[in-house]
């Protein structure tokens, strides 16, 4: 058990090492300069008239549920489709179940006008 935890250490302590020494190579080779234009926000290449902390507007709050909500459909159907075979009928309920709470996701989205052209 305690050789476990050792070569837990043993990872942390190598990657902190990787990162720490990049980090000293990246310090070493690459001089920063200060230039006036580094500090201002653009856009194109042309100063922004907008301030630079704007808020988006509340209805993209759905679009990014719906797209979270059929993302994650993705990640979990492809380790159901590998196991689909050795669990069965119990594994095509689970799916089932699954992707009809996603449903009922797309079906509030869809009342609440998500979906509509702007």
């Amino acid at each position: 058990m305690l050789e476990q935890y050792g070569l837990l250490l043993g990872l942390i302590v190598g990657a902190t090492g990787f990162v720490l020494s990049l980090y000293a190579i990246a310090r070493a080779t690459g001089k920063t300069q200060q230039e006036p234009g580094k500090d201002v926000p653009a856009t194109g290449g042309q100063l922004s008239r907008d301030p630079v902390w704007v808020r988006y507007h509340a209805r993209y709050y759905g679009y990014a549920l719906l797209f979270l909500a059929f993302d994650m459909e993705m990640a979990f159907m492809y380790p159901w489709a590998v196991v689909y075979k050795q669990v069965g009928l119990v594994a095509l309920l689970d799916m089932g179940v699954f992707l009809a709470i996603l449903f009922l996701g797309l079906l509030y989205g869809w009342s609440q006008g998500v979906l509509r052209r702007q």
